[in-house]
């Protein structure tokens, strides 16, 4: 008889069938979906007239939601992921994704779509890690940030589940988990999340860049890591 196969649980703020929540599941871990934060809106007007952008940046679907009703028909959208992009849930928009789901293959989209540079509009949340607006500084890519949500805590808070680890997807999630935590297992999305947790006393066991390669690769080797550790060499 095959003995069974040990999947360690991990929580994170991802539905199950999430793309993220598949990159944990092809790890060897099982991800246990966890809803403790909720979107709220910031009210902000855009940053300028979008008709008179040449393209909208969007990092994230809350950021879509939020934004999808201002957009001009046929304007020209750079999203972050298939799941932002369904979250536009708008048929009559020039919706393009990069290679991969991170802010860094945006910028390279971003780009190889408008090679003479040009005004644009990105949609972010509060706290973003600014990654866009860092590189495209003092260049022909002009980026005008528009704040259209942040996080915040669930009320009432729902309790963590029995999990064996965590990874927080942003700094807000970090500083909320951190006193939970206890013996589970840290993971960020991030450095600045895991300076999050490290601020809060509770340092993160790994962190990886924002990308689901590398946060596979890191969920993989801690994994292995764990089932296999390394002999102690003999005195």
């Amino acid at each position: 008889m095959t003995p069974s196969v040990h999947h360690p649980r991990l929580a994170l703020a991802r539905p199950a069938q999430h793309p993220l929540a598949e990159t944990v599941r092809k790890a060897g871990w099982r991800p246990i979906p966890y809803s403790f934060t909720v979107m709220k809106r910031t009210g902000a007007a855009p940053p300028m007239l979008l008709n008179r952008v040449d393209a909208l940046v969007v990092l994230s679907p809350s950021g879509a939601k939020v934004a999808a009703t201002a957009l001009p028909a046929g304007m020209t959208c750079l999203v972050q992921g298939s799941g932002t992009a369904d979250a536009l849930a708008r048929e009559d928009l020039d919706v393009q994704l990069p290679s991969e789901a991170c802010a860094e293959a945006l910028w390279e989209l971003l780009q190889e779509r408008f090679p003479e540079g040009g005004e644009f509009v990105l949609v972010r949340g509060e706290r973003s890690r600014e990654y866009l607006e860092v590189a495209a500084r003092g260049s022909a890519w002009h980026i005008h940030p528009w704040v259209t949500h942040g996080e915040a805590a669930r009320e009432p808070f729902p309790p963590l589940p029995k999990v064996e680890a965590v990874l927080a997807l942003s700094p807000l999630q970090a500083e909320i988990l951190a006193p939970l935590t206890g013996d589970v297992q840290r993971f960020a999305w991030g450095e600045a999340t895991a300076e999050a947790f490290a601020r809060a006393g509770a340092p993160a066991l790994a962190f990886c860049e924002p990308t689901p390669g590398l946060l596979w690769a890191m969920l993989a080797q801690q994994l292995a890591s764990q089932e296999h550790p390394k002999e102690e060499s003999p005195c």
